[in-house]
């Protein structure tokens, strides 16, 4: 159960704690002093969305803590713990908070957790109701919801057929969205096919290579410059290492390096000192000597042919006139050229596609339908165990001759009427009376008896292991003996799970196991709540204000003291 809210800065409350306890649990209020608070504090706690405008006014932030008791095994427990979550002799302690700046932050157990998970913890642990929740009776469309959410807590087989249908609906609805593109597309498929076409076979004429463009433009540069090249190139080799042509010899560096070695190696027959000189001179002998035999043989690979410079210049050409169509460099034309082969692959098979598509289509179709079919048998199970689960807590709410049912039919022709939840027309209806012609139920039930048809749904719908039901004056509208029975029906479902209920009616609040009583307080210019337990004399104090608005009135207190009489012997 929910042992303990404690609630800051939120709305109108500065700081409450509300104590909890198992059975009935009933919050009371002047209009106006917070009781909605406390359930959006609720909802907060749950995981639904935190609004920023709720902060107090002058506060940073609102916070909402509450510690629960679970077993070990239900399902709550199992998941906070999944999260990384701590729960010490079961109590399992859920905090959250949002800030002026919308900044929300959730902790579950200790452990810092995504808004997400303490939904899914708090889905288990507590489910709560409220009056507006009664627009799902008004709306026809919202009755089909409401089946579905029947068939997904209870028992398996609608949701598999609902899960199987959806699965073949969306594979059909793919396929002819893609059919429908390709048979668009087909004048704009053609013309870009003829295009990238164009450009393959244009590349694929001039069959560039990895790199060419550069290669071409250093080959380019030393074509043009070869006399120049030769020139500078034949100097230094006579500087190095002389000419051999036969004339008169000229001076050159590996004569005068043979003329000082020999020198020196003459006078380091007297001096030792020299040897390391003379080492020195003969490694620059041979260094002289590698690069006069590399400059001769750089002069002997420089081209002579004049027509390769030609055609250099027109590769150039032809790789330039690529470049500035496909890429701005060949490597990047080459990388154009193995994209356009591949969407060319998907263009040119398109008319293939469109065959098997069309081919598909109608397996498709009739899958779908066929998955329909079975979603429509599935819905009709579950529409009458839920009419039977509703009539059932009618007769403990006064209205034991109503009868609800819900009818479940396809539009026709189902495979025209396809929609993602199926081709169904879901109707929730009641009778006053059995065998009286039956309508819808928001137009066949007053303000009251669709408050009790509310109740009787969301005590229905509650999913088996949720141990806290929370009822936010899902009684309004209602009075007399009615009220007395919701009371009652309250306090009866109250044996076998915690119940809260926001209540403005008396006869509900007689019923409570336990009373808390949301107290408005101002100074003029700033308004706070808290609440507090009411018991004895307290409790026919409150009652008796919720009957007449004076808590002191001694007729309205023999009254409070009769509706706890009353409550006491049901």
């Amino acid at each position: 159960m929910l042992r303990e809210l404690r609630i800051r800065n939120l709305g109108v409350i500065e700081d409450a704690a509300l104590e909890l306890s198992p059975g009935l649990n009933v919050l009371t209020g002047e209009t106006g002093a917070g009781k909605t608070m406390v359930v959006q504090s609720l909802g907060m706690l749950l995981g639904q969305r935190a609004d920023p405008a709720l902060v107090r006014a002058g506060a940073e932030r609102a916070s909402v803590e509450g510690i629960t008791e679970l077993a070990v095994d239900h399902p709550a427990a199992t998941r906070a713990l999944e999260a990384g979550a701590q729960i010490d002799d079961g109590e399992l302690i859920l905090q959250r908070s949002v800030t002026t700046g919308g900044r929300s932050r959730a902790i579950i157990g200790g452990a810092t957790s995504p808004i997400g998970v303490l939904r899914e913890v708090g889905e288990h642990i507590v489910a709560v109701h409220g009056q507006a929740d009664q627009w799902r009776l008004a709306r026809a469309d919202q009755h089909r919801a409401v089946l579905d959410d029947f068939g997904r807590r209870h028992g398996r087989t609608l949701a598999r057929a609902l899960e199987s249908y959806r699965s073949a609906y969306a594979e059909w609805q793919a396929t002819r969205t893609e059919l429908a593109a390709l048979q668009t597309d087909s004048q704009t498929r053609t013309l870009r096919l003829d295009q990238l076409t164009s450009a393959l076979q244009d590349i694929e004429r001039v069959d560039p290579q990895p790199g060419e463009d550069e290669a071409l433009v250093a080959e380019a540069s030393r074509l043009d410059h070869v006399e120049l090249l030769r020139e500078t190139t034949s100097q230094a080799h006579r500087e190095l290492a002389g000419d051999d042509d036969g004339g008169e010899p000229v001076p050159h560096v590996l004569g005068s390096l043979s003329t000082a070695g020999h020198a020196l190696g003459t006078a380091a027959e007297y001096d030792a000192g020299l040897a390391d000189l003379v080492g020195r001179v003969r490694e620059l002998s041979v260094l002289a000597a590698d690069v006069a035999a590399d400059l001769g043989g750089y002069l002997a690979d420089l081209p002579s042919d004049p027509q390769r410079l030609a055609w250099v210049q027109q590769r150039r050409s032809e790789l330039n006139h690529l470049t500035r169509r496909y890429g701005s460099t060949v490597d990047e034309v080459l990388a154009f050229a193995e994209s356009a082969a591949a969407e060319v692959a998907t263009l040119d098979g398109g008319d293939e596609r469109l065959t098997q598509l069309r081919e598909q289509l109608p397996v498709l179709q009739k899958a779908a339908v066929q998955r329909a079919g079975e979603l429509t048998a599935a819905r009709r199970a579950a529409a009458k165990a839920l009419g039977k689960a509703v009539n059932a807590e009618l007769g403990r709410l006064a209205m034991g001759s109503a009868q609800l049912h819900v009818d479940v039919t396809p539009r026709e022709p189902v495979q025209e009427q396809l929609t993602a939840d199926g081709a169904d027309e879901v109707s929730i209806e009641l009778s006053s009376a059995p065998g009286q012609p039956s309508r819808s139920v928001a137009k066949a039930a007053s303000g009251g008896e669709l408050s009790r048809i509310m109740l009787a749904l969301e005590v229905v719908l509650g999913a088996d292991d949720v141990p806290t039901f929370v009822f936010d004056e899902v009684d309004a509208g209602v009075g007399g003996a009615a009220a007395h029975e919701i009371g009652a029906r309250l306090a009866d479902l109250a044996h076998s799970a915690q119940v809260i209920v926001v209540t403005h009616l008396p006869q509900v609040a007689a019923y409570a196991d336990h009373h808390l009583v949301v107290h408005k307080q101002s100074d003029g210019a700033v308004t706070q709540s808290d609440v507090t337990v009411v018991d004895g004399e307290q409790r026919v104090a409150e009652l008796a204000r919720m009957l007449g608005g004076v808590a002191d009135s001694r007729p309205a207190r023999e009254h409070a003291r009769e509706l706890l009489s009353v409550a006491r012997e049901r």
